[in-house]
């Protein structure tokens, strides 16, 4: 996998003539319009009112704008990543290789990072668990919806941000840039906070660092999803300050920075913690199979 990310970011740096941190900029504006193109096409096929963007929505209508959003950010990443990079749009990140455990390991981490959340705040009495309402209809649009959601937001934030930025400065310089600019994507949101910054900040940290090392989507769009998911569509957390359908109720004694109050789990400190270690998890995990890997061929060469 080094060698073939190696060959890459060779191909790319010979047959495009943009920089590779001017690339970023470039696609900022053009993004930014088409991807609001997209969501009013959205509202118009549900016939929803284009003067009142911030109406309660049903799952299958903030699915359905979700999709729009996907759909104007494959079309944009495309065309940049054909004309501007002079390189494939699957390069972006999606191999084969080794595919289905890193979904694993990205679906395990978000989940856990979750349960632990939700079963810690309970037991700190800082929410309340109300009870369990399923519906399965709502269940689906809640699957669909954020693996939309994490598609969308990896091909732009890692797929194409990060990994250009890499071409021109070290990777963890690039890496916090990334994470940066994440977070500000954000910043519109109901209840955004500077506690809230440094914690999607934290989690373009924790989604990026596995892209840096193997050039793979497949890990961050797991984890995205994941986080998302768990957060809002199973625990009953607002998604960056996003009100969702969910499966477990629950009620907070008091909006406070270990709850995250009405901006959800990501506004809370028990988040950036939690985050904390699961950075350095992943950083550990990463380094030494790296130093595995070195040793390998060594041992090879001998």
């Amino acid at each position: 996998m080094t060698d073939t990310v190696s060959n890459m970011e060779n191909n790319i740096t010979m047959h495009s003539s943009v920089e590779g941190w001017a690339r970023p900029l470039l696609i900022l504006f053009p993004y930014l319009l088409i991807a609001v193109i997209f969501q009013l096409f959205g509202y118009e096929v549900l016939g929803l009112d284009l003067k009142n963007f911030q109406i309660p929505k049903t799952s299958l209508q903030n699915f359905v704008i979700s999709l729009f959003t996907l759909i104007g950010t494959i079309v944009v990443i495309s065309i940049f990543r054909r004309i501007i990079d002079k390189e494939s749009f699957l390069s972006l990140g999606f191999y084969s290789k080794d595919f289905l455990k890193e979904s694993i390991i990205g679906l395990s981490v978000g989940a856990l990072i979750m349960t632990f959340g939700f079963v810690i705040l309970v037991l700190m009495n800082e929410i309340k668990w109300v009870g369990i309402y399923p519906d399965p209809t709502n269940l689906i649009f809640g699957v669909l919806l954020f693996i939309s959601v994490a598609v969308s937001e990896e091909l732009l934030i890692r797929g194409y941000i990060l990994n250009n930025l890499m071409l021109s400065m070290p990777r963890m310089v690039a890496l916090l840039i990334s994470s940066i600019f994440f977070s500000f994507l954000h910043a519109f949101n109901d209840n955004f906070s500077w506690l809230s910054f440094w914690n999607i900040t934290l989690a373009g940290l924790l989604l990026g660092l596995p892209y840096i090392y193997t050039k793979s989507l497949w890990l961050p769009i797991a984890l995205h999803f994941s986080w998302n998911f768990f957060q809002g569509t199973i625990f009953g957390f607002k998604v960056s300050g996003q009100e969702t359908y969910s499966l477990f109720s629950q009620t907070r004694t008091s909006d406070n920075i270990w709850n995250g109050g009405n901006f959800g789990f990501e506004g809370s400190v028990l988040s950036i913690i939690s985050q904390s270690i699961a950075i350095f998890s992943l950083w550990w995990y990463y380094n030494r199979k790296s130093v595995g890997q070195v040793l390998h061929k060594s041992e090879t060469a001998q």
